[in-house]
């Protein structure tokens, strides 16, 4: 008998949805699939480009990097317009602070490294981590993701005396319809998951939206109290937090597919 047998697991996941699906297949889980957000490209391209060309012709003193996703889809813009080659090498004269280990990986996908890396992967984490730097006259660029506009930091920087050139290289579509939600909803309700893992702060936000366009918001919540909620790292954790939601499950330190697994494995076995 393997670690999670006769458990159920709801996965909100897109990007990596089988790969999580399988971890957990493996240690014998049944899965229940619920994609609830998928990425694509920034609807309107010009704003991008013309940040890739400014990075080009001018590097910036520092690029503050908050998702691997948005390196991925700043390269891939620039690969479409021919300028890959001149972004990766501009970036090369760049010193690049990642909020967590996902930008870290998708700088030594294109050869390059970290300068300084937040201790927490949070917006508070990066601020931490530049909190005692001299940044008057630095021309800071900032990656940001959709549906934030994360004013905390860019005033931050701005208040620091810096120039701020932010960029949003991606966005955020639903997936799930919400017939499949509702379905979703109701095994919730009715007891029939043991976790939902959520691994992202939009997941969260696109189940409540559903649940609400449903009318169906007081049952998710008397489903989701049932139900052991995992997240796995702080910000999914602080956004549960902030609709009333405290996750049983979330990794110790490191916050990846992996640890999350274990952790739902510890949190299960443990009874």
């Amino acid at each position: 008998m393997t670690a999670l047998s006769g458990r159920r697991i709801a996965l909100p996941e897109h990007r990596e949805l089988d790969r999580l699906a399988a971890l957990l297949e493996a240690e014998g889980a049944e899965t229940v699939r619920c994609p609830l957000v998928a990425i694509r490209d920034a609807p309107d391209p010009a704003p991008v480009a013309a940040w890739i060309e400014r990075v080009i012709a001018a590097p910036p003193d520092d690029l503050i990097l908050l998702t691997g996703e948005g390196l991925r889809r700043l390269h891939a813009a620039a690969r479409r317009t021919g300028h890959a080659a001149a972004f990766v090498a501009a970036l090369a004269a760049v010193r690049a602070i990642t909020r967590g280990p996902k930008p870290v990986r998708a700088l030594r996908e294109l050869g390059l490294s970290a300068g300084l890396r937040a201790g927490e992967p949070t917006t508070e984490g990066v601020i931490a981590a530049l909190a005692n730097e001299d940044l008057r006259g630095r021309r800071v660029a900032v990656q940001l993701y959709p549906g934030n506009p994360n004013a905390r930091l860019l005033d931050f920087l701005r208040e620091a005396g810096a120039a701020v050139d932010p960029v949003v290289p991606y966005a955020y579509a639903s997936e799930a319809d919400d017939r499949r939600v509702g379905m979703l909803i109701g095994e919730l309700a009715e007891g029939r998951i043991d976790v939902i893992a959520f691994t992202s702060s939009p997941q969260i936000a696109r189940l409540f939206d559903a649940a609400g366009k449903l009318a169906r918001e007081d049952e998710l919540r008397r489903g989701l109290a049932r139900t052991r909620i995992a997240a796995i790292g702080p910000v999914a954790a602080a956004t549960l937090a902030a609709r009333g939601l405290s996750p049983a499950i979330v990794p110790a330190r490191r916050y990846f597919l992996k640890p999350l697994v274990a952790a739902i494995i510890e949190s299960l076995t443990a009874g």
